[in-house]
């Protein structure tokens, strides 16, 4: 049988114990940089998803009180905002705001959502949507607007179906109108 010679690399010191050159010794304080790493991405990962789940639902915010700035000073009180005044005249309406109202019953009188349909379209306002809500148990009327130039149309609509101004809420929670009135059981529709 052949054997082949023997070479310088074939001497290997006893005292070496790695195998490879891939398997050197580990460094000292590696796994405290291992964890570091992995803490400041689980905090990026974090501060991500609540900051994506605050502009998925506007109603979740979050806010850090040093960097969210514009508090008031101790002892000083905020101007209130100027409340809006009630449109109650359809025909001042701008053309540019393509004006939509619908109307949900959510009170447990059936029918209630084409009286209250009835009695907006007899005021000269847009013809609005009628339906019934999911939900049947609503206690106090609410009316619905999307967006600040809306406010005064929805107080004057409150004010034309006798409801609460305080029932009056600024929200995107119903996309399909710019005005939606989810009607409760106070509503009364006017004697016929």
């Amino acid at each position: 049988m052949a054997s082949t010679p023997l070479d310088r690399f074939d001497d290997i010191p006893d005292d070496l114990r790695r195998v490879g050159a891939h398997r050197a010794p580990a460094r000292r304080g590696r796994g405290w940089v291992n964890f570091a790493w992995a803490a400041l991405a689980t905090g990026v990962l974090i501060v991500g998803g609540l900051y994506g789940l605050s502009r998925v639902n506007p109603a979740i915010s979050f806010e850090i009180p040093v960097l969210a700035g514009g508090g008031a000073e101790p002892g000083v009180t905020a101007t209130p905002q100027p409340e809006a005044t009630p449109l109650t005249d359809p025909a001042l309406v701008d053309p540019a705001l393509t004006l939509t109202i619908s109307v949900l019953n959510g009170s447990p009188t059936a029918d209630q959502e084409d009286a209250a349909s009835t009695q907006i379209a007899l005021a000269g306002w847009p013809e609005p949507a009628a339906a019934v809500a999911t939900s049947r148990d609503q206690e106090s009327t609410v009316i619905y607007y999307n967006g600040a130039q809306y406010e005064p149309i929805a107080l004057g609509l409150a004010q034309l179906l006798g409801t609460d101004p305080a029932n009056i809420v600024n929200s995107d929670a119903y996309l399909g109108a710019w005005v939606t009135i989810v009607l409760g059981a106070d509503y009364t529709p006017p004697a016929a």
